[in-house]
């Protein structure tokens, strides 16, 4: 079997409310991999906001497509190491690391519909059910939004919610997460989410007054290439830290367990090279006894954790329109099936090409 094309195409995705409060639109860069056997394979980056989604797509179509051209695509760590390897200029990070990861899906697709088995199990498959938590909460939302998004996951079952913690002062951070706790009950744990915003100072006053809400982490407190900062961080307050969406290889995860930087790790397939790096980083964490919660893209993610004993939560955000893929995984009582159908079990729609295409 040999790779005859690769197909490209960048899809700009509309969001519903809430969500299109903070983010409007998302971007997918999207690689079709074709065979002489007929056989193909899907790969899509989801580029969050869709920012920098065009120079993914030029580097994926211009240095990575002609490495794979005529190769077997059931070599599948022999072709990541030709991408990951082919450019020594350029660090496979940020618009390196996510044009890799869409080609690196599709070929892991492209191999398990080979094998007939759903990518999960192919990997040694631990478990085909997959709880999840509800993820939003952004800074932009009103309260009635944010109360609102909560009870919607908690009416799905969701036993976790994560929300955004932006705003300057401290403690009109807790008032908000004091509104959710009280909307939801006890039933329904929380997480939050710095994204970056607060040096170790901001971050030591801002964690003291979320101690009584009980969290089950205290996401991303600083500068993702701060790495001893984040240690510092995870070191000096009493919530479980978490961190990894925007952290790309195995070394990256590698210096933050030896730091104990995080209990929570989140590397994100589209992000951190695909399924062939995200599974090196699972077991690595798993080694440490570190839990694994993927970011985003739950539809691909489910397969992680699947796959993995140290897996704990995907990350629903309910952001696609019902017309981008044929199938979504749906959620009940709070966790998600695995699909049974071989590959990812993700497929665009016949009309969604034509109808998102930028």
């Amino acid at each position: 079997m040999k790779i005859t094309s690769v197909d490209t195409c960048l899809l700009t995705v509309p969001t519903p409310r809430p969500i299109s409060l903070e983010f409007p639109h998302h971007k997918l860069v999207v690689a079709d991999i074709a065979t002489d056997e007929g056989v193909r394979g899907l790969g899509y980056s989801l580029v969050f906001g869709g920012g920098g989604a065009e120079a993914v797509l030029a580097y994926l179509d211009t240095r990575l497509k002609p490495l794979l051209v005529d190769e077997d695509p059931l070599h599948v760590e022999r072709l990541w190491e030709k991408m990951y390897r082919g450019d020594r200029g350029v660090r496979r990070v940020g618009i390196a690391g996510m044009a890799i990861s869409a080609l690196d899906i599709g070929l892991w697709d492209l191999a398990a519909k080979v094998a007939g088995l759903p990518l999960y199990q192919l990997w040694g498959g631990l478990t085909d059910r997959i709880a999840a938590y509800g993820s939003g909460g952004w800074g932009k939302y009103t309260e009635a939004d944010l109360v609102g998004e909560a009870e919607k996951y908690a009416a799905l079952g969701c036993k976790y919610y994560k929300m955004k913690i932006h705003h300057p002062d401290p403690k009109a951070n807790a008032a908000r997460v004091a509104l959710v706790r009280k909307a939801l009950g006890p039933g329904v744990r929380l997480m939050v989410d710095v994204n970056q915003k607060l040096d170790v100072e901001g971050n030591l006053r801002q964690a003291a007054l979320l101690e009584e809400f009980d969290l089950v982490w205290y996401e991303e407190p600083v500068l993702a290439d701060d790495l001893a900062a984040c240690a510092e961080v995870s070191s000096r307050i009493r919530i479980p830290v978490a961190t990894g969406e925007n952290n790309y290889t195995r070394y990256e995860f590698r210096e933050l367990i030896e730091r104990k930087a995080a209990r929570y790790l989140m590397p994100d397939v589209c992000r951190a090279n695909g399924y062939s790096e995200t599974l090196k980083i699972g077991h690595l964490a798993a080694a440490h006894g570190i839990a694994v919660s993927p970011h985003v893209v739950h539809e691909l993610s489910l397969h992680i954790c699947g796959a993995l004993s140290n897996g704990f939560l995907v990350e629903l955000i309910d952001w696609t329109p019902p017309d981008l893929f044929e199938e979504m995984p749906a959620c009940r009582d709070g966790e998600f099936r695995i699909p049974a159908r071989p590959g990812h079990g993700m497929a665009l729609s016949s009309a969604a090409r034509q109808k998102y295409r930028s």
